[in-house]
């Protein structure tokens, strides 16, 4: 980026030329940045949007502890601080049974071994089924005088 220009206004931002040849609206980007002791700027990351799941959990445990002393749910979320939905996809995938997760993925050279084996399973009983079939059928053709 040899055309990026950085001017340093009072406020603390830095504002940073994307394209000469772009209009006034998208030309300048402001990027948030702190100087250290050294005056190097260093940017800061910008606030993630979504909770760990341990924030996760306990914003469900303060909505129930407050619907548990009487208040509506509608209201216990609303002091959280988060919706409705927010609260009952959380309280979904926090509280969702071992059993319903999905398991650990198996390697594709497991799945490859496990498919060829059963691939052999699978000869070796229509093997069986077939020798079974024509004992079946001439023991009939004896019994019907076919033979």
């Amino acid at each position: 980026m040899a055309d990026e220009e950085i001017q340093i206004p009072p406020d603390g931002t830095v504002a940073a030329e994307i394209e000469p040849d772009a209009p006034e609206s998208k030309r300048a980007k402001k990027v948030r940045a702190e100087t250290s002791h050294t005056g190097s700027f260093k940017l800061v990351e910008p606030k993630t949007r979504g909770r760990s799941n341990q924030e996760k959990l306990e914003m469900i445990g303060q909505v129930e502890a407050q619907v548990a002393g009487g208040v509506i749910l509608k209201d216990a979320v609303k002091i959280v601080g988060i919706s409705n939905q927010t609260y009952y996809q959380w309280k979904r995938a926090m509280v969702q049974p071992v059993s319903q997760r999905p398991a650990v993925s198996v390697s594709g050279d497991d799945e490859l071994a496990e498919f060829t084996q059963l691939e052999e399973e699978n000869r070796r009983l229509r093997k069986l089924l077939s020798e079974k079939l024509r004992a079946e059928n001439s023991d009939l053709r004896k019994r019907l005088g076919m033979n």
